[in-house]
């Protein structure tokens, strides 16, 4: 049976990408109870200062929606390695975890498979939102290793999987490609609100398959993050 990470099928992700753990408090304070938040993400920088289980608790506390755990980038290190991080994800609460496989092959099929011995859902995505990443741009990275990361994690038993919000054309180049793979893929999607990127385009690209927005600042960097959020969620949730 598939494991349902997200509900429902459209919704926000508010990436915590704060300086301290009373501000990501706050951040779910103040967004937990809104129709359409759907879970929330924590990077590298407040795992190493608090730890994974300091944070999942600080949510756990409000709600039971999933914590997402982004080590940006995981999936980077020898094959050996997936197992140790996979423990480390479980002891820590969180329900998913994004890795960008950029190792090769072999650390990718190690890392999704730990992760899923481990009962979380491995969120994997290859391609980002920022300008000079891809080698076409003047990046490190050749252009269709992306996109040959995703493929490799469809046929692993990956399902759900990171794709710039910011590119609509570059989503519906994904979703041809592991649509043909994957029976009901789940995208979540960066690069909406600062970095140019709007839910409605985003969104109408995936043609109906279910879509998550990840917004940090545009939420949690205003002055009201309840009348932010509740903007974001209303665009996302009219796509039901």
């Amino acid at each position: 049976m598939k494991k349902i990470l997200f509900k429902p099928e459209y919704g926000v992700i508010v990436a915590c990408d704060v300086e301290n753990i009373d501000k990501f408090k706050k951040i779910v304070e103040n967004t937990y109870s809104i129709e359409g938040i759907v879970g929330y993400k924590i990077g590298c920088s407040l795992a190493l200062k608090y730890g994974l289980s300091q944070l999942t608790k600080a949510v756990k506390e409000n709600t039971d929606l999933p914590v997402i755990y982004d080590h940006q980038k995981a999936g980077t290190d020898i094959p050996q390695s997936g197992a140790i991080f996979a423990e480390v994800c479980t002891d820590g609460g969180v329900s998913g975890v994004i890795i960008f496989p950029q190792s090769g092959p072999a650390t990718e099929e190690a890392f999704i498979k730990s992760l899923l011995k481990r009962d979380l859902i491995p969120i994997v995505g290859g391609e980002m939102t920022h300008p000079k990443y891809l080698s076409n741009d003047g990046g490190f990275i050749r252009e269709d290793a992306p996109m040959e990361m995703c493929r490799i994690a469809a046929v692993n038993k990956a399902d759900h999987f990171v794709v710039p919000g910011n590119k609509p054309e570059v989503i519906k180049k994904y979703l041809s490609m592991l649509s043909s793979i994957v029976k009901q893929p789940n995208y979540c999607l960066p690069g909406i609100g600062r970095q140019g990127g709007d839910i409605k385009s985003a969104f109408k690209s995936l043609e109906g398959a279910a879509g998550y927005a990840i917004i940090g600042s545009g939420i949690y960097r205003q002055k009201n993050m309840d009348k932010a959020a509740r903007m974001f969620c209303k665009e996302a949730l009219e796509f039901i």
